[in-house]
């Protein structure tokens, strides 16, 4: 068993709790076919995760920055992602982003920290594929509970997710969690 501060399929989420000082929470791989509806239809594809949740919520969203931090061409953060009209949390993660491979338009709103990558991504036509690595199953800590706005901890459902540009080099990680539907 991989040490709890470092899990290959939790990455950037594990990089920030070992940064925090935090233990991870009980994160555990599981196939696609394992996840439970509506979760399976929200994480299981090759979609970008923020016009998948907009079109499930039907309405635009906006992300609040928990932390981040910069790495050279690297800029790391840990987001909840917001409804617009409610402020209703729709999805917790962590997110590298290799900036260096995004036109400095598109560079400049990403450390701007007002939209989410995904309608970053939309807005500029930015050609690239998603390709989960793994499906989760997590046990909410405090953290993720107080991101989300939950009272208890329970399992929840995300993925481990790479977006590729078109010479397959890695434009970000991302690890996505959702709140109980």
């Amino acid at each position: 068993m991989p040490s709890p501060s470092i899990l290959p399929i939790a990455y950037p989420l594990d990089d920030f709790y070992a940064q925090a000082g935090r233990d991870l929470p009980s994160i555990e791989p599981v196939s696609g076919d394992a996840v439970p509806e509506p979760y399976k239809s929200l994480l299981v594809h090759q979609d970008d995760m923020t016009p998948t949740l907009e079109k499930f919520h039907g309405e635009r969203i906006h992300l609040e920055v928990l932390s981040r931090q910069q790495r050279d061409d690297f800029y790391f953060r840990e987001v909840v992602l917001l409804l617009d009209k409610s402020d209703q949390p729709v999805e917790f993660g962590a997110i590298k982003i290799n900036l260096a491979l995004f036109p400095p338009a598109a560079r400049k709103e990403i450390l701007d920290e007002r939209r989410p990558l995904g309608t970053l991504l939309a807005d500029y036509a930015i050609t690239h594929a998603s390709r989960p690595k793994a499906f989760l199953r997590v046990h909410s800590d405090d953290f993720i509970n107080a991101a989300l706005k939950l009272d208890k901890s329970q399992w929840l459902y995300g993925r481990r997710n790479t977006l590729w540009d078109p010479q397959q080099r890695p434009l970000a990680e991302i690890v996505e969690i959702l709140p109980p539907a």
